[in-house]
């Protein structure tokens, strides 16, 4: 996977269409969520031994490309 963010799919069958590590039943938010709670990614790697040090990432770029669409913070 060249593209990090080819990590991430998107599935209707998957967690309710919501955004997943490589179909995993794990989501870009809770991994994000992790991250903001101050868990490093040795932290997460090592509650999801699946996971792998570039899906972290993948998640951040994921999350970076979102935050280019216009939220106001009445959405949030």
């Amino acid at each position: 996977m060249n593209n990090l963010v080819d990590r991430i799919t998107i599935d209707p069958e998957v967690c309710n269409g919501k955004p997943t590590i490589r179909g995993m039943r794990i989501t870009v938010k809770t991994v994000l969520e992790y991250l903001a709670a101050g868990d490093s990614m040795e932290n997460i790697l090592d509650a999801y031994p699946v996971l792998e040090r570039e899906d972290i990432l993948a998640a951040l770029q994921f999350a970076a490309k979102m935050s280019d669409h216009e939220v106001t913070t009445e959405s949030v």
